[in-house]
């Protein structure tokens, strides 16, 4: 592997100025940022990710400190950047990138953002990079989020899956899958190596109705981001993200009223939804004020649940 150092630049300037005890010499002390991530690229279901990162940057004060050279890690040819043609000339390109922030949440709390675009290329010196990087800032915990399309209705409460490097983590949270093989992301492949390394980390995975996948979909960046919260402390302004979340659920209805074909899918998905909650014993698939059923349990009926709308 190539040196994974000398893919990245740190600002060290900006590095003193935000995070002033975590010099290339500091002392490990288990108590330093959290690193939150959300990359482009992969699957983002609603733009839930796209959209928590937006309001992020929107919202809340932030300072670049690293900054990775994606002319090593794109494959521009199957990636096509976007640039824009205006009559006679060539107006805009939208430059890629991949890069580490600095951000202030609203009580003042320092955590770190890893954003852009997921590369291509070399995802194995990357995640050495990152890793690296977490030793050198000291990072207590890293957090990924994004959306994934599920056969479930907008009318009720979004679901999500949670998955950690180590027990306990996200004990909080119920699995509804066994095991199953899926397209590998380098989001994925950085916990993994994170795991291995001794190191925690937690995603939380969106459920979004999957006829809304292509989407901008508020509702579920509000829900990845509250739950980010949950895991971490950190205040991020969700609830100025409340009035998009509303905005885009009347429209949502909207278009659904205008089509008797989508008004029979979204009340077919309802029924398959609340018989699901009902066999579990819960209102929805987030309430815990009921008890919980065993793993196996919602295994087994969350996998019927898969099957019958695979059969439809």
């Amino acid at each position: 592997m190539l040196d994974p150092q000398s893919i990245y630049e740190v600002d060290e300037a900006a590095v003193g100025r935000v995070l002033p005890h975590h010099g290339p010499d500091a002392p490990s002390t288990g108590a330093g940022p959290v690193l939150l991530h959300a990359l482009d690229g992969f699957i983002d279901a609603g733009s839930a990710g796209e959209i928590s990162v937006e309001h992020v940057f929107e919202e809340l004060t932030t300072t670049r400190l690293v900054t990775f050279d994606v002319d090593q890690l794109l494959d521009y040819r199957s990636k096509r950047v976007g640039m824009t043609f205006d009559a006679d000339r060539w107006s805009s390109y939208d430059e890629p990138y991949l890069a580490i922030d600095h951000v202030a949440d609203r009580e003042g709390t320092g955590f770190l953002l890893l954003h852009g675009a997921e590369p291509d290329l070399q995802w194995e010196r990357v995640v050495a990079a990152v890793k690296g990087l977490v030793e050198r800032f000291d990072v207590s915990l890293t957090v990924g989020f994004h959306g994934i399309p599920m056969g479930v209705p907008h009318t009720r409460p979004l679901s999500l899956t949670a998955h950690g490097t180590r027990p306990g983590l996200v004990e909080d949270y119920t699995s509804f899958f066994g095991t199953v093989r899926v397209p590998g992301s380098l989001a994925a492949l950085l916990e993994y190596r994170l795991g291995a390394a001794g190191h925690d980390a937690i995603g939380f995975t969106v459920h979004v109705p999957h006829y809304l996948a292509q989407s901008r979909y508020a509702p579920a960046a509000v829900v990845a981001l509250r739950h980010v919260e949950r895991a971490t402390g950190l205040d991020l302004a969700t609830g100025l993200l409340a009035d998009a979340a509303a905005d885009a659920t009347i429209e949502v209805e909207k278009q659904v009223g205008e089509s008797g074909e989508v008004k029979a899918v979204v009340k077919a998905l309802e029924e398959q939804y609340d018989a699901f909650t009902k066999s579990v014993g819960r209102p929805s698939l987030l309430a815990e004020q009921a008890p919980l059923p065993t793993a196996e349990e919602l295994g087994a009926e969350f996998e019927r649940f898969l099957a019958q709308q695979n059969d439809d």
